[in-house]
This record gives C-alpha cells, structure tokens and sequence, in this order.
C-alpha cells in the first residue's frame, strides 16, 4: 500500500509501516516519521501532545495516549489478536490516519497562498505568528513555497 496524503506519502519509515508488522511506530520512537504522526493526531482529533515531545519528535507518553484516543474513538482494533485499541501505530493506523488526512485535504487556494509568500517577505517577524496558523494546515498544501516556509519556521 502506497501512502497518499501529502503528510504521509514519500516517508519511507510511515510507508514501511503500513505494510509491514515489524516496522509498527511504537512508544520510544523518535524521528520525523513521529512528529508527522503527532502532526496528524493532532489535527485530526485535536489531541493535546506535550510541546517536549514535539520539539523531539519523541513518541512518549502523551503522544501514545493521543494515538490510544484516536484509536479508541474510531474503533481501531485488529479483532484477530486484540480486544481493544493500543497505543502503536501499525498498518490499520497509518491507514486510517492516511486515509482521514486525504479525506481532509483541500484544493489550495492560490490567492491565500500569494497573500502567506507576501506576508513573510513584507515583515519577517511575523513569521512565527503567521506559521503558526499554517502549521495545522500545512500537510494539506502542495506549494512548494508555503511548505518550505512552513519548514522554515518550524527550524527556528
């Protein structure tokens, strides 16, 4: 299964997991494969994720409670071996996750976008505060000026 969500898709760690059993994203991982699952978590259930772990990209506690919660929300639960969700990030997750992130996804809008580009070049120190509403809808965009922006931001 190929990833198709402009978070998730060209992450060769996230396309592992969604097919292969050995490479579920589990508490203690960390790396950029975990602060997109946070980012996905988070815009999608609203989860609330300690700001150390996002600055590490660590999957630690209250990212494994976020993951617990969308899991249990929407049933996740691979009936063969459990009788309720956990906390691990395996295939039907990253599925699920991947498919409610393309659902959510939005043609961009030109306009806002011109208007973003023009905002950061006009005053640089509204950088962050203009990131910082991009940032929840930055995995819906597919110009390569406002995510390097975003990407931007987020390294400072």
């Amino acid at each position: 299964m190929t990833l198709s969500s402009n978070l998730f898709a060209g992450d060769p760690r996230l396309e592992a997991c969604a097919v292969s059993n050995p490479d579920h994203v589990t508490p203690g991982s960390i790396g950029p494969h975990v602060r997109k699952i946070q980012a996905a978590v988070m815009t999608l259930d609203g989860a609330d994720i300690d700001e150390a772990e996002l600055d590490a990209a660590s999957y630690g506690p209250s990212t494994a409670a976020a993951v617990l919660a969308y899991k249990t929300k929407r049933d996740i639960v691979n009936r063969s071996y459990q009788t309720q969700a956990d906390n691990i990030v395996g295939i039907m997750t990253i599925k699920a996750l991947d498919d409610e992130l393309v659902a959510s996804e939005v043609p961009e809008n030109p306009r806002l976008t011109t208007q973003c580009q023009r905002k950061f070049l006009a005053n640089p120190a509204d950088k962050s505060q203009v990131a910082r509403k991009l940032l929840g809808e930055a995995h819906r965009t597919s110009n390569p000026a406002v995510a390097s922006a975003v990407r931007d931001v987020r390294r400072t």
